[in-house]
């Protein structure tokens, strides 16, 4: 069963206006349940953690509910293995530091120039303070997929962490995960895996991957502005939390430290029961798929919806490619070719022969069109490519609550200010 446009769009208040919104890859709008998940706990239950009276309780049992949900959604092996955190950047800066405690002076850390800086600035940081070697691996600048020789020559260096992302915030490359944590693990690095721009858009199982971290950010994936980390249980276990004394020393609370956002934790849950209807309601010739692979409950469901999600955002990718390459002067920077749209999200990153990206995105915005320009945070993408001076991009990032109307009047927009 296809996606019902209609249905879903009412699923999301914010979209009841006169515009478009093709900015999802810096947020997506947000969808009911998440917004009636934060009122309705800040109403019914908004109070701090483990007291012993009603409001804490039920806030407390709450959050639970969120750390169990998130783990269905990335198929962790427990709940204790998600932290919650202010976002993927904060969290992974709060990670790193935890992670360099096993770190000596002269240790490699493989990061990758497709990645956004929330995946680099970290452990570029750590090498500094530690003393350690960042080794860098290359992209191919023709199609803005990653080099998977430079990736080998670079695991042969025996890095102690290896950093990538899922899939590029900017050039929407969606890279094979699970064959780079394979070489990376075989080759002894720990692999901690940016999968903030993947959440939204397709299903994830940490458990298959293989990885040992993976962050996301639910702001990207239809609720408010949190983010979680997965970590192995037995590694979060051993590794040091930078916290204040009186906090638990258990999972995951080592980890989250000092008061959390307990709303937005609720509309965390609350996004993921959004994907878990969107799973019911559309998601019944992706069924037979999960379940032949052992999935049930909610683990299903959500599955379910993300691959329904994919399979229609396939076709709006096919969609934006063709609308920019039809404009005279475009130049994509990513995958292009129809045949390999499994390689990509329909994050659509391009240029335009002569004309400036701010100037750009202002005409196409004054349009009640929102799209994005510059580097976006992926700024060794734009340096890699030569374009940093050139002020970046135009980044287009449809979601599947955008309609092919949409796209088609951007692309009158697009072909109009060009003009």
């Amino acid at each position: 069963m296809s996606l019902d446009l209609h249905t879903v769009r009412q699923q999301f208040p914010s979209l009841d206006r006169p515009a478009i919104f093709l900015d999802n890859p810096a947020g997506t709008q947000i969808a009911k349940p998440s917004l009636d998940r934060i009122n309705r706990y800040l109403l019914e239950c908004n109070a701090n953690h483990e007291g012993m009276f009603e409001t804490s309780r039920r806030s407390d049992e709450i959050l639970h509910e969120a750390h169990s949900a998130m783990a269905d959604f990335l198929n962790a092996s427990r709940p204790e293995e998600i932290i919650f955190g202010n976002n993927m950047t904060t969290l992974t800066l709060h990670m790193s530091r935890s992670l360099a405690c096993n770190l000596q002076a002269g240790d490699n850390l493989l990061v990758t120039r497709l990645d956004h800086d929330a995946n680099i600035a970290p452990w570029m940081l750590i090498a500094e303070d530690k003393g350690c070697n960042l080794l860098w691996v290359d992209i191919d600048v023709e199609d803005g997929t990653l080099d998977l020789d430079d990736f080998a020559r670079a695991l042969e260096k025996k890095p102690k962490i290896a950093a990538f992302g899922y899939a590029s915030n900017l050039l929407g490359t969606v890279n094979p995960v699970k064959k780079l944590t394979k070489m990376a693990k075989d080759a002894g690095a720990l692999v901690y895996i940016d999968a903030v721009q993947y959440a939204p858009h397709g299903p994830i199982d940490v458990q298959d991957i293989g990885c040992d971290f993976l962050a996301c950010s639910s702001y990207k994936f239809f609720g408010p502005h949190a983010g979680a980390v997965y970590g192995k249980y037995d590694l979060l276990n051993e590794l040091k939390a930078y916290k204040v004394r009186p906090a638990s020393d258990e999972l995951p609370y080592k980890f989250e430290t000092g008061t959390q956002n307990h709303e937005g934790i609720a509309g965390v849950l609350g996004a993921l029961e959004y994907l878990e209807w969107l799973g019911r309601q559309f998601g019944a010739e992706q069924e037979s798929e999960w379940k032949e692979a052992g999935f049930t409950g909610r683990k299903l469901e959500l599955k379910k919806g993300m691959s329904a999600m994919r399979a229609y955002e396939t076709e709006l990718s096919k969609k934006l490619i063709g609308i920019v390459e039809s404009v005279p002067g475009t130049r994509i920077y990513g995958v292009t070719d129809i045949d390999r749209l499994d390689e990509r999200v329909p994050t659509v990153s391009f240029t335009v022969e002569g004309k400036d990206p701010e100037q750009l995105a202002k005409a196409i915005g004054d349009e009640k069109i929102y799209v994005w320009n510059e580097h976006k945070y992926a700024l060794a993408i734009v340096e890699r490519l030569g374009l940093l001076e050139a002020g970046g991009m135009i980044r287009v990032g449809p979601v599947h609550y955008n309609t092919m109307d949409e796209l088609e009047k951007f692309g009158e927009v697009l072909k109009s200010v060009v003009k």
